[in-house]
C-alpha cells in the first residue's frame, strides 16, 4: 500500500484550509465512502473519506458522485451531528495512518459541542468513526466491529472508542543519528538488517516504497541489500534517511506517479529517484491521489455489486451463442432435405430389391443427369417401405423448419448482440447505472421483479444523465446504459443536434446538444464515443455522427437498438487523459 504515513501527513496539511469551513452536505454514495460538501475561505470543496478494504483514501475531489435515494444509517447520524457544523481542526495520531476531524456543533438543546470523525486508512480494517470526544464514546462506525469478529476493540455505537493497537515503533520525524543507528544495531543483531525491511519494522510511518527510497538515496549496492550494511554504508543511509525526513518536516511534497522497478503503479507525496515508468507529478496530494485511483475503487464497488449480474449475463451469452450453434447445424441439416425426398423416391420402385435388416441400398439416382449410383443408408429394423416413409418425413420436417430456423437465428443474434452490449455497460457503469441496468432486466423479464423497500423510481422518472463539457463549453451527453441511451437519443435530443455511435460496436450512444459547435467539440464527442465503447482500447475506432432526425428506433426493438441513415463516419484513437480532463458532472433522474 502505497498510502503511509508520510502520504497521511501530507494530506494532513492539504486540508488545513478546512479549518473553519462549513459543512454544508454529506453523502454516501457507496457503502464505504463518505462526501463531505464544504465550505471555506479557499472557495467550496468536496472532501472524499473512503473506508474501502482495498484502496481507502482521504483527499479533496472533483469527481461527481450519485446521491442514493435514501441515506444510509451511519450518513443519517452524521448529517444528524456534523451538517452545518464548522471543523475545528485536522489532525494526525503521530505517524499513523490516522485522521481526526473534529467538528463544532451545537446540538439539541442549542449548547456548542464538538463530535470527532476519525479515519482509520488501515487496508481492509479502514473505518471511518464518529465519536464523542468529552466521553470517549463511539456515536457509530461505518464499518461495525463486533466482539465475534474481534478479542480487541468493539466499533458499535455506545462502546467505548479503542485506538487500532500500538506498533511500538519510533517516530521517524523524531529520530536522531544516535537512535537511527540504534535501531541498525538492533536489527543487524537479530539478523534483520539485510534489505530496507528492518527501516519499515524500526519506524512508523515508513512504507516498504519508502524504506526502498531510501536506500536508493543512499546509492547502498545490491551487497549490502543481501548481506547487510557496513558502517560507512549505515552512514550514507543516515544521510538519506536525515534528508527525506527534512522534506517531510517541512511539509515539502512533490506528488507524484510512476512505476516501481516491477513495473506495477505507485504514487508518493514525494519526490521518488527510485520511480521507473512515465513520472507524472500534480500541485496536491489530492489531484495525485485522484488521478492514480482513478476509477479503480469504482471498478472495484461496482465489480463487487455486479459479480452476480456479470455472471448472469455471461450465461446468458453463452446460451445464446450454444443455440446459435445449434440452429445453424440444423440449418446445415434442412438445406439436405431435398437429398431426402430423392432418396425416398428412389427407395420406392426398388422396395422388392431390398429387405428388412438391410443398412444401405446402392441406387441408380435417376435424377442425376449422368444416372449415378446413390449409396441410401437404411435402419435396418425398419422395412423398406418405412425406410422411404422415414425419409419423407424428415424432408417435410426440414422444409417446414427452414422459415422458423431462420426466424430463430435472427433472435438469437439480436440476443447475444443485446447481451454483449450489456456485458460492455457493465464495463463502465457507475453504482446508479447498476440500478437501471437492473431495472431494464426486470422490464425486459430477464429478472424477477423483486419489491424493494423504500422509493421506487416512477415510470417518468429520467434516469441518470452523464453531462461532459467540451473545450468550446458545449454539453455532451453520454449514455451509459440502455434506459439512458433511450432517454439521450428518443426524449433529450432536439432534430437537429448532433448523435454519434461507434460503428457496429456496442457503446454509448453520445449527443451533441446544440446546433452549431467546432471541430474540437465533434473530436470530443466522438472521443466520448469509443472510449465509452467494447473498443476503448483500440486505435482508429470508427464513430458514426449524424442528426438526431436520422435516428430512429424500430417498433419492437430492444432497449437502447435504433438504425441511422444519413451518417458520416469518422476515425479516433481514444485518449483516456483527455476524457478525465473534460468537466463532467452527474445529473440524478
Amino acid at each position: 500500500m502505497a498510502l503511509d504515513g508520510i502520504v497521511t501527513r501530507a494530506i494532513v496539511h492539504e486540508l488545513q484550509v478546512c479549518i473553519g469551513g462549513r459543512i454544508n452536505k454529506i453523502h454516501q454514495p457507496a457503502g464505504s465512502d463518505l462526501v463531505f460538501h464544504l465550505r471555506t475561505q479557499a472557495g467550496n470543496k468536496r472532501l472524499l473519506l473512503s473506508a474501502n478494504p482495498t484502496y481507502p483514501r482521504v483527499h479533496f475531489t472533483e469527481a461527481s458522485f450519485p446521491n442514493p435515494l435514501e441515506a444510509p444509517m451511519f450518513c443519517m447520524l452524521l448529517r444528524k451531528y456534523c451538517e452545518g457544523g464548522s471543523i475545528e481542526a485536522v489532525t494526525q495520531v503521530g505517524m499513523e495512518r490516522i485522521i481526526h476531524i473534529d467538528v463544532r456543533t451545537r446540538d439539541e438543546l442549542g449548547d456548542l459541542s464538538i463530535k470527532r470523525i476519525i479515519v482509520e486508512l488501515m487496508g481492509r480494517h479502514s473505518n471511518i468513526i464518529l465519536v464523542d470526544p468529552a466521553t470517549g464514546t463511539q456515536l457509530d462506525g461505518i464499518h461495525h466491529v463486533t466482539p465475534a469478529i474481534s478479542g480487541y476493540r468493539v466499533v458499535m455505537p455506545g462502546f467505548a472508542y479503542t485506538a487500532p493497537p500500538e506498533q511500538h515503533k519510533r517516530n521517524p520525524l523524531e529520530a536522531d543519528r544516535e537512535s537511527f543507528m540504534a535501531a541498525w544495531r538492533a536489527a543487524t543483531a537479530e539478523g534483520k538488517g539485510t534489505g530496507s525491511g528492518w527501516l519499515v519494522d524500526a519506524f512508523g510511518g515508513l512504507s516498504p516504497l519508502m524504506a526502498g527510497e531510501i536506500y536508493a538515496r543512499a546509492e547502498v549496492g545490491v551487497a549490502a541489500m543481501e548481506i547487510g550494511l557496513n558502517p560507512e554504508e549505515a552512514e550514507r543511509l543516515w544521510q538519506a534517511f536525515s534528508g527525506l525526513m527534512e522534506e517531510v518536516r517541512g511539509q515539502q511534497y512533490a506528488p507524484m506517479t510512476g512505476e516501481n522497478a516491477k513495473g506495477k503503479s505507485i504514487f508518493s507525496a514525494i519526490r521518488l529517484t527510485s520511480a521507473c515508468g512515465e513520472i507524472r507529478t500534480y500541485p496536491s496530494i489530492s489531484e495525485c491521489m485522484e488521478d492514480y485511483y482513478g476509477d479503480k475503487a469504482l471498478r472495484d464497488t461496482v465489480k463487487q455489486k455486479t459479480s452476480d449480474l456479470l455472471r448472469f449475463l455471461q450465461n446468458e451469452r453463452n446460451k445464446n451463442v450454444k443455440k446459435l450453434t445449434n440452429l445453424e447445424q440444423d440449418l446445415n441439416e434442412a438445406e439436405d432435405a431435398e437429398r431426402y425426398r430423392i432418396w425416398g423416391e428412389l427407395l420406392l420402385p426398388s422396395l422388392h430389391a431390398i429387405h428388412k435388416g438391410d443398412t444401405s441400398a446402392e441406387l441408380v439416382n435417376y435424377y442425376d443427369e449422368e444416372q449415378k449410383m446413390e449409396t441410401i443408408p437404411l435402419d435396418p429394423l425398419l422395412t423398406p417401405s418405412e425406410n422411404a416413409q422415414r425419409y419423407f418425413k424428415k424432408y417435410n420436417k426440414f422444409k417446414n423448419s427452414l422459415a422458423v430456423i431462420d426466424e430463430q437465428m435472427v433472435l438469437a443474434k439480436g440476443e447475444v448482440a443485446y447481451l454483449e452490449g450489456l456485458l460492455q455497460q457493465l464495463n463502465d457503469a457507475t453504482l446508479s447505472d447498476i440500478d437501471e441496468i437492473r431495472e431494464e432486466l426486470t422490464q425486459q423479464g430477464y429478472l424477477r421483479d423483486r419489491a424493494k423497500r423504500g422509493k421506487k423510481k416512477k415510470k417518468g422518472d429520467r434516469p441518470t444523465l452523464h453531462v461532459y463539457t467540451s473545450s468550446e463549453g458545449i454539453e455532451i451527453y453520454v449514455g451509459k446504459n440502455n434506459l439512458q441511451n433511450e432517454y439521450v437519443t428518443n426524449r433529450l435530443g432536439k432534430p437537429n443536434d448532433t448523435w454519434l455511435h461507434t460503428k457496429d460496436i456496442p457503446g454509448s450512444h453520445v449527443l451533441i446538444r446544440s446546433e452549431s459547435y467546432g471541430d474540437a467539440t465533434l473530436n470530443e464527442a466522438a472521443q466520448l464515443a469509443a472510449y465509452f465503447s467494447q473498443a476503448k482500447q483500440s486505435s482508429s475506432v470508427p464513430v458514426d455522427c449524424t442528426l438526431i432526425r436520422h435516428v430512429r428506433k424500430p417498433s419492437g426493438a430492444k432497449p437502447g437498438f435504433v438504425i441511422y441513415d444519413h451518417q458520416r463516419t469518422l476515425f479516433v484513437t481514444p485518449e483516456e487523459q483527455m476524457i478525465k480532463a473534460l468537466p463532467n458532472t452527474v445529473k440524478n433522474g
